[in-house]
């Protein structure tokens, strides 16, 4: 990913304590006299906001005067990325302000009045779309099916309505790290394409440019940082509790892999932003059918006959040497 951070997002997101919170200890109280708990708390609100500071400055996310509308879903990343763009508008290099939308799609049993009373003990702007997709989803979508790609459907084209009529510049989505990547593999299972999600993009009608914030934030962080500010989780009872969705699949696998491979998660997710297009199969990236030799040294040029060096992951690289400390003492 891009390393070229601003000073200017980047020291916000480290100076992020709000001064009317109580929620935190202030920055010269962090790491002293606190629980364990605490201390903790106060190193993952400032990894928060550092990571989705560095977001926002390396694909240049919110701009002078946006309007940004963070559609609230109820679930904890959600809440998080609310939480965290709050933080870091207070002190953010440009003005822009925030209006947290839900899409109340009429779920039997659904807690209307968590999400409204949640907005108003906050204070942030707020709107509520009531729209009875459920009642669609059911009626079009064969008992036993999946509901996720028709639901998804429906719930893009109302939010774009909705950004329109609150003329909101900008639409924040909750997608972490492990989101993008686990729609990676996906694509890559089962589509047969090499496509993730963008952390910024305009939105197929041309009207829409939809952000990603929380793309270097690992899941295990705002499941934490849920936890530890005690917000109110709405579960999904519509398309989250389906069992043997391919999406669970994918994320089980990848928390087995980083059980029993630490760091292949944070490397498969850097490859991310390191493509080397000469080096796949896709014509329309490369002129294959035109390359020829040219007698000239290039340095991007194919070793096809040498095994290319591949690097250590960085948490075995520590065991390694931790390891290696202990034999010489």
């Amino acid at each position: 990913m891009n390393t070229d951070t601003s000073p200017s997002w980047v020291a916000e997101a480290a100076d992020f304590s709000d001064t009317d919170s109580s929620a935190m200890p202030a920055p010269e109280a962090a790491t002293s006299g606190r629980t364990k708990a605490q201390r903790e708390a106060y190193k993952l609100e400032k990894r928060l906001c550092r990571e989705v500071g560095r977001a926002i400055t390396d694909f240049n996310m919110i701009e002078e005067g946006d309007r940004i509308m963070v559609c609230m879903s109820g679930g904890k990343d959600s809440y998080t990325l609310l939480d965290i763009l709050r933080k870091l508008q207070k002190r953010a290099p440009v003005k822009f302000d925030i209006v947290a939308v839900n899409l109340d799609q009429k779920q039997p049993g659904f807690p209307e009045h968590i999400l409204p009373d949640y907005f108003k003990s906050i204070g942030v702007e707020y709107h509520i779309e009531n729209q009875d997709t459920y009642s669609v989803v059911k009626r079009v979508v064969p008992e036993g099916k999946t509901t996720c790609s028709l639901c998804s459907r429906l719930r893009r084209a109302i939010l774009y309505s909705v950004a329109d009529r609150l003329q909101c510049t900008k639409v924040a989505l909750g997608h972490h790290r492990d989101d993008i990547l686990a729609t990676m593999l996906l694509n890559l299972f089962y589509g047969g394409r090499m496509k993730g999600m963008p952390p910024k993009l305009v939105s197929d009608d041309g009207k829409h440019v939809v952000i990603r914030p929380l793309c270097y934030v690992p899941e295990r962080d705002t499941r934490s940082w849920a936890e530890y500010q005690q917000f109110p989780i709405i579960p999904c009872n519509l398309c989250g509790s389906q069992d043997g969705l391919q999406r669970v699949a994918v994320n089980e696998m990848l928390r087995e892999w980083e059980k029993k491979h630490p760091g292949r998660i944070e490397s498969m997710f850097r490859a991310m932003g390191h493509v080397v297009t000469t080096h796949m199969m896709d014509p329309k990236l490369h002129d294959f059918k035109n390359a020829k030799a040219t007698g000239m040294a290039d340095p991007q040029g194919d070793i096809a006959f040498d095994d290319e060096p591949l690097p250590m992951p960085q948490v075995v690289q520590r065991s390694r040497s931790t390891l290696e400390t202990s034999l010489d003492n």
